[in-house]
């Protein structure tokens, strides 16, 4: 029997562990070297920039906690693993960048709209956010790299993938270095406007901007987090290639019920009603529909099977 296609395949898990380690690497050292370049130049945009570090640098550390304990196998208590405890702990992290990232970010730049004075130590500043850049691009390069990869072997664009996969760790590093990328920008044109016309709201401004985008980064993922912890479905075409997979199978003549969710990244709980091929003793017809679910969990994507005889009468998936 052919295996269904996964949307985001098990084997990437480990290459997810990769990505974690990378960012948690980069962000701490930048966030060390931005709290240096905030306390000398007293930048508002620095501030917000070394907030926002640490809190990245926060959550990656929560997100190798999601990576580890949803990988622990299923048990009597939990029969279906531990896979969503990913979905618990990345929305932990993403309430910590909201809170000590955006809200920080906003309420700090709020209260220096009406600062005055030098931009303290501007070279410092800059010299500091390039080598961030560096750092965050070599992050987001590895997080890029294997969205690609995933994205391409299920034919789907890169975007729509790293949106819609259950890897939720992945999708978490992706959008924070983006948004630590496009933060630094921010933080530079803010600090080069205050340096040319020796203003600070243009400085404030660029930390109240860095808080915004921190916080539509962290709703997003907040929202998907939440999404799969409620009980998200696969797309509809994972769902036609999984029902394509059940009709293909020798013993089912046909399936009038499909249901597939997601219980842990990558890791899906399918249920199904199938009429098999001949009619035949209650126990025979027990022993074949088990042999289907066995070769449906032999799939590392699926988590469990749980199949039934369809109702006489009832219609036919298409």
């Amino acid at each position: 029997m052919t295996a269904t296609p996964a949307p985001d395949q098990p084997e990437s898990q480990g290459g997810n562990l990769v990505t974690v380690l990378i960012a948690l690497g980069a962000n701490a050292l930048i966030a060390v070297a931005k709290t240096v370049a905030a306390l000398l130049s007293g930048s508002a945009s620095m501030v917000a920039e070394a907030a926002h570090s640490w809190a990245d640098t926060g959550n990656e550390g929560l997100l190798l906690v999601a990576e580890r304990r949803s990988a622990r196998r299923a048990d009597d208590t939990h029969p279906l693993g531990y896979g969503r405890e990913a979905y618990v702990w990345a929305m932990v992290a993403a309430f910590g960048l909201f809170t000590a990232g955006s809200i920080l970010s906003i309420t700090h730049g709020i209260s220096e709209l009406s600062a005055e004075g030098e931009g303290g130590d501007y070279l410092l500043s800059y010299a500091v956010l390039a080598v961030a850049f560096v750092l965050e691009g070599t992050s987001f390069a590895q997080a890029v790299r294997q969205t690609r990869a995933s994205a391409a072997r299920l034919d789907m664009r890169p975007m729509r993938f790293i949106l819609d996969t259950s890897q939720t760790t992945l999708r978490a590093v992706f959008f924070e270095d983006l948004a630590a990328l496009l933060g630094i920008l921010l933080a530079a044109g803010g600090l080069a406007l205050h340096e040319i016309t020796d203003n600070a709201i243009y400085d404030a401004i660029g930390s109240i901007l860095v808080g915004v985008l921190l916080g539509v980064v962290a709703i997003l993922l907040i929202v998907r987090n939440g999404q799969f912890l409620v009980g998200q479905t696969v797309s509809p075409e994972i769902r036609r290639r999984a029902l394509d997979v059940l009709k293909a199978d020798p013993e089912v003549d046909r399936v009038t019920f499909l249901h597939m969710e997601y219980v842990g990244p990558s890791r899906v709980f399918v249920i199904a009603a199938v009429d098999l091929v001949d009619d035949a003793t209650e126990s025979v017809m027990q022993g074949r529909l088990q042999a289907v679910e066995d070769r449906l969990q032999a799939n590392p994507f699926v988590e469990r099977a749980v199949l039934s005889l369809a109702a006489p009468g009832e219609a036919a998936l298409d």
